[in-house]
């Protein structure tokens, strides 16, 4: 008994040191935490069970037979983070550089098949040079059958990936079907294929960094949500984060109370929007303003920044909110930020987390850049994610509303719940000058009668009374009152049900 109790504890000591002290000492001078580290500070002190600690890669082409460390170059497990239960693994680079051999997939691929049975979130730490080389088409296989479990788990319990390292060729595919991705500065990046290969084919010469890294993800592709200056601070932001997601799509997000008054009022709201119609406002300025505590935790907030995605909480109730954004392009829907708020809405509807929508969209991006681009495509997308969604849509139209925007908005007509509006809202086809400029043509060539026709459109049509007389609009509020008014109805629409006809699934306008 003795002996197996000695050969346990040496097998757990050599698991515990990974690729050794050496290679460690590498990661270190990276700036890089180890995968054991990282576990250390994104779960709750002392609550990290592990699994498949002895395993072994089957490996014994290439001189691999004699080259075994156990657990192979993934630690898996569960924990819990700020209580709440979670299942993590953490790819080791100090062995075999994190590569993914099939043993290395199975245990992830365990994992997350208890994370699906018990219905608790997935946290995937990637710092990984790839496939195994030396077992070939096995790794390949390896990775598929992650790859289907991603797709199993989407929409059944939140899955996100941190990005704390390389994560190159098929890896990428893994992450990208997750429904978060955060990255860390200056150590991590992202791509199907290497500088090496863009320079072969493409005669392209980029640096890694340039090619997949933190900032070009989370500025010019839009694949990550965030970047993090290191591995510490990327861990602790989880940690937060994750307060705001349920653990299935049978769960609610948590609630806490944050003793923020429901009847408070912001009279500076009254102001916010400028008397000239033409010219910004911060809509950001607003929400921290209304949600509880002013605590905005934002998504991509550096890419498609017309528009804004993130979590906050009203009444200590999670909720999802998609903003229109005056400060850029005027809050122009364009393709980027269509695909932004899309996939935010409809991972709010799988999860059952409410949607609140502020409204100041003077419409479509027009050009060739966008029509070419697919923007019909891709803003049907944004269209077909609103009008999917049957977790409560509560949506606040505060100045502009024109055009097919409007519609594709979190609509009264999408089903939107409760829909409200500012005094100063203009819900219309166009602009008063461009609409009195198609209807009134033949008098283009007065000025002055042009001008008469402007304001008796801006009279008729400038506001949100049309839109209310028929019904679009539940209620014009007073902007010093639009937390309350949200909490109100968010208590209102707690017990929501809407019966949909049966389908295998709808088909996206992908």
């Amino acid at each position: 008994m003795q002996d197996i109790l000695q050969q346990l504890e040496a097998k757990r000591a050599k698991a515990r040191l990974g690729g050794g002290e050496k290679r460690i000492a590498a990661q270190h001078g990276k700036g890089k935490l180890t995968a054991r580290e990282r576990l250390e500070i994104l779960l709750d002190e002392g609550t990290f069970e592990e699994w498949d600690m002895f395993v072994e890669h089957r490996c014994a082409d290439f001189g691999m037979a004699s080259q075994k460390i156990p657990g192979d170059g993934v630690v898996t497990g569960y924990g819990t983070i700020n209580g709440r239960l979670v299942f993590v693994f953490s790819q080791d680079f100090t062995v075999f550089g994190g590569s993914l051999s099939e043993a290395h997939a199975e245990k992830i691929c365990k994992v997350m098949d208890m994370a699906l049975r018990v219905g608790a979130p997935v946290i995937g730490l990637n710092d990984s040079g790839g496939a195994r080389i030396q077992e070939g088409v096995a790794s390949l296989g390896g990775y598929a059958e992650v790859f289907q479990r991603n797709v199993t788990a989407s929409g059944v319990v939140p899955q996100i990936s941190l990005v704390m390292g390389p994560c190159a060729g098929g890896a990428v595919y893994s992450p990208a079907m997750t429904d978060f991705i955060f990255m860390v500065k200056d150590s991590s990046y992202m791509f199907v294929t290497g500088p090496e290969v863009v320079k072969t084919v493409t005669h392209e010469e980029v640096t890694s960094e340039d090619l997949g890294g933190a900032i070009t993800h989370t500025t010019k592709s839009g694949v990550a949500d965030l970047a993090f200056e290191n591995d510490v601070e990327a861990l602790l932001m989880m940690r937060r984060f994750f307060n705001y997601l349920p653990a299935n799509n049978r769960e609610k997000a948590p609630l806490r109370d944050s003793g923020d008054p429901i009847h408070r009022e912001d009279f500076s709201l009254d102001t916010l929007v400028p008397d000239n119609p033409n010219k910004p406002y911060d809509m950001k300025e607003l929400i921290v303003k209304i949600v509880d505590d002013g605590d905005f935790f934002e998504l991509q907030p550096d890419y498609a920044k017309n528009i804004v995605i993130g979590f906050a909480r009203m009444a200590g109730q999670v909720v999802g909110i998609v903003a229109n954004q005056p400060l850029v392009l005027a809050g122009c829907l364009d393709i980027k930020s269509s695909i932004k708020a899309a996939r935010f809405v409809r991972f709010c509807d799988a999860f059952s987390i409410p949607v609140l929508t502020f409204v100041d969209v003077p419409g479509f991006m027009p050009g060739t850049a966008q029509e070419y681009g697919g923007i019909i495509k891709h803003g049907a997308k944004l269209l077909y994610a609103y009008a999917e969604c049957t977790v409560p849509k509560i949506t606040v139209i505060t100045r502009k509303a024109y055009g097919g925007a409007y519609d594709v908005m979190a609509s009264k007509h999408l089903r939107g719940d409760v829909n409200f509006a500012w005094p100063n809202a203009e819900i219309a086809v166009m602009g008063a000058k461009g609409a009195v400029e198609i209807i009134f043509r033949e008098e283009k060539s007065d000025p002055g009668k042009l001008a008469a026709r402007e304001a008796e459109y801006k009279a008729k049509f400038a506001n949100p009374f049309v839109a209310g007389a028929r019904g679009y609009v539940d209620d014009v509020i007073m902007p010093h009152g639009t937390r309350r008014r949200i909490c109100r109805a968010l208590e209102l629409l707690r017990d929501k049900k809407i019966e949909e006809p049966w389908r295998k699934h709808g088909n996206i306008p992908l």
